[in-house]
């Protein structure tokens, strides 16, 4: 019988993975498929625009981020509102908090006459608030399709998670 190394659990991991291909996919020891990154730790900005759309409602909160994208920001905040009331005071809330609670003004705002896609441009990050079909018709995330995206879970969600 021929005499066989002993590995550590870590040399096996990497012997395994390297065997396979080294893919994302196999290299956890559960076999199961990898899911999107975790919600990094984003800017005190980006983090407050987030939390000030999900107090007024706001749905499927998306934050993309664009830095390796090769973006003109760094990063992109999408949420829906229902109806242009809502929309108007989801932008509305987002300013208040920002200016309030981290001190910055957006540098432009546009789209407030019609309230079918309202856009704070802070500069570093930029908020798009959109109605359902502004928001399927313009595909912002298509059209940035090689930023990361991190989704922000709903209230319903968040508060089911922290049960």
């Amino acid at each position: 019988m021929a005499r066989t190394e002993r590995k550590t659990p870590a040399h096996r991991k990497t012997a395994r993975a390297g065997a396979r291909g080294a893919s994302p996919s196999h290299t956890r020891t559960t076999g199961a498929v990898a899911a999107r990154p975790a919600a990094p730790k984003l800017p005190r900005a980006v983090a407050g625009a987030v939390r000030a759309a999900r107090e007024k409602k706001a749905s499927d909160i998306v934050v993309l981020d664009l830095r390796k994208a090769g973006g003109f920001t760094d990063y992109f905040v999408l949420c829906t509102g229902g109806n242009p009331r809502q929309i108007q005071a989801i932008a509305d809330a987002v300013e208040e908090t920002l200016r309030r609670d981290v001190g910055e003004r957006p540098a432009l705002v546009e789209g407030v006459e019609k309230s079918e896609w309202i856009l704070l441009d802070y500069f570093n990050f930029v908020v798009h608030v959109f109605s359902r079909e502004c928001r399927a018709f313009y595909g912002l995330e298509r059209l940035w399709g090689s930023a990361v995206r991190y989704d922000v879970p709903g209230e319903e969600r968040a508060a089911a998670a922290h049960r």
